[in-house]
C-alpha cells in the first residue's frame, strides 16, 4: 500500500532576506500567531541551508509557515523559466474571504510598514466555468499565493 495515500501539508518553508519584515507581514496578513523561534540548528539543517540564522514558526489555523533568513541572501527572485513552485493555493470557506484577503493585502501594502520585493497588486477575483473563485497575490518576498473558494461538489 502507498505510504502517501493521504498526504497533508505540515508547513510551508519561506526563505526571506528580512525576517522581521516577513514575520510582521505574515502575522498581520494571515492573522497568525508566532509559535516558536530557533537560532541553533542541526548539522543537517546547516548543510541544507548554509548561513541560516533564525527560523520561526507562525500558525494561521492549521496552516503553518516556517520563516527563516540566511546570511548572504541575494534578494533576487528565482528564474521564472526554471523549475520552481509557481504558487501555493490556500482554500477559503467563502467568496467573502477572498474579498477580505484582497482588502487586507491592500491595507498592509498601503500602510507603508512593509517592504515588498514586487509592486504587483492582487489580481481581481476570477470565476472559472465550474464556479471556483480565485485570487492571486504576492507576499513581501514575491512568493505567489492563490486563495480559492471551491463550492461544494467541485473538484
Amino acid at each position: 500500500m502507498n505510504q502517501l495515500v493521504k498526504p497533508r501539508i505540515h508547513h510551508l518553508g519561506v526563505q526571506t532576506a528580512d525576517l522581521n519584515n516577513c514575520l510582521a507581514w505574515y502575522l498581520e496578513f494571515f492573522d497568525a500567531e508566532q509559535k516558536w523561534e530557533l537560532d541553533r540548528f542541526s548539522q543537517l539543517t546547516l548543510s541544507r541551508l548554509p548561513g541560516i540564522r533564525r527560523l520561526t514558526e507562525v500558525a494561521a489555523g492549521e496552516l503553518r509557515f516556517h520563516l527563516f533568513d540566511r546570511a548572504g541572501h541575494t534578494r533576487q527572485q528565482p528564474d521564472e523559466d526554471g523549475f520552481l513552485f509557481q504558487h501555493v493555493c490556500i482554500q477559503v470557506d467563502s467568496p467573502q474571504a477572498l474579498q477580505a484577503a484582497r482588502r487586507r493585502w491592500a491595507e498592509l501594502y498601503e500602510s507603508g510598514r512593509f517592504t515588498f520585493s514586487r509592486p504587483d497588486q492582487p489580481t481581481e477575483i476570477v470565476v472559472d466555468d465550474d464556479g471556483v473563485q480565485s485570487l492571486y497575490l504576492f507576499d513581501v518576498n514575491g512568493l505567489e499565493y492563490e486563495f480559492a473558494y471551491i463550492p461544494d461538489g467541485h473538484r
